[in-house]
């Protein structure tokens, strides 16, 4: 299940809920915008997976160091909005009665920066003992948490939505592709925005979430929760949401997280074996893991993101 941003749009989980209030930062400050120089600036940090093996001496060290590295970027950054980018926490590990206190854990230092986040939910954000439903609740708790539902049903996931930027029990088997909901919610809001200001996704103004990537093209269902076995070759199943980003006027990027290794960019401008689509230019792009939980020896780090708005203004 491979979750990520997309600038501009969307996300992945679970159903929605009511969730609780903000408690102290205004409607006002929780509003994205421009620094005064006209630069906006991303902190994305991927693959998190606190409370691995949290019974063990490792484990907890794990989350230690990952925590130096969320600070060690921060305390060198000036991101204007943070994105913790699904698998926040290592849910086949943890057990319930303190599941989702490792939230606590992970935003303390965007709490004490007094910096917006948002979140995606990736596959070991869901397990007997967690949900991505009780995540997005325990988060929604801190007033600078953006993370929203907007996509309901079982198979669309819970951390589909778009964030509005301003100029000055069993296991649930999930396919590994985008639903098809996600994909009519993602055309219905680009359509909405395109007759609003005549653009479509405007770069300068909704830099969005997403919870699920394209890039590596999935097959039928499989291995997903109580289904077993192996992936089979693509069968089409992602074709839909590629198509919808391609023809979203405005659109610039997409990062995704999931495949530890990963950490590049690719400006997908034609057409890929094994594909009938044609690339226009949109840039495809994968985050550094993050953090220590999790497999993988590569240096752990965070992709920063900086737009300036006059360069901008040429793309939208």
């Amino acid at each position: 299940m491979v979750r990520g941003i997309v600038l501009v749009a969307l996300s992945l989980a679970l159903g929605t809920s009511a969730l609780p209030e903000a408690k102290w930062r205004t409607t006002t400050e929780k509003r994205l915008q421009f620094t005064k120089n006209g630069t906006f600036q991303l902190s994305i940090f991927e693959d998190l997976h606190y409370g691995e093996a949290e019974a063990t001496t490792w484990g907890p060290s794990q989350d230690a160091e990952t925590k130096v590295v969320i600070n060690t970027v921060l305390d060198n950054e000036s991101p204007q909005l943070v994105i913790l980018n699904g698998d926040l926490i290592t849910g086949e590990d943890t057990f319930l009665p303190n599941a989702t206190n490792y939230i606590d854990e992970i935003v303390a230092p965007l709490v004490d920066r007094q910096l917006l986040w948002a979140s995606t939910y990736g596959n070991h954000d869901s397990d007997y003992n967690l949900s991505r439903i009780a995540i997005l609740e325990r988060g929604k708790t801190y007033s600078n948490s953006l993370t929203n539902s907007m996509v309901s049903g079982a198979l669309a996931g819970v951390s589909n939505y778009y964030l509005p930027q301003l100029k000055d029990g069993s296991q649930v088997p999930q396919p590994c592709w985008v639903d098809e909901s996600v994909v009519k919610w993602f055309t219905q809001i680009n359509t909405e925005l395109r007759n609003k200001d005549g653009r479509g996704l405007n770069a300068n103004y909704e830099p969005g979430i997403n919870g699920d990537n394209p890039l590596d093209q999935q097959g039928e269902a499989s291995g997903q929760g109580e289904v077993s076995g192996t992936v089979f070759s693509n069968s089409g199943q992602d074709i839909p949401f590629m198509e919808a980003l391609l023809n979203a006027e405005g659109l610039l990027v997409t990062f995704s997280g999931h495949d530890h290794g990963g950490d590049w960019c690719f400006k997908w401008d034609s057409k890929l074996p094994g594909m009938n689509l044609t690339g226009n230019g949109l840039n495809l792009c994968f985050g550094r893991h993050s953090g220590y939980g999790g497999y993988g020896p590569w240096t752990r780090g965070s992709r920063q993101i900086l737009f300036d708005e006059t360069t901008l203004e040429n793309k939208s």
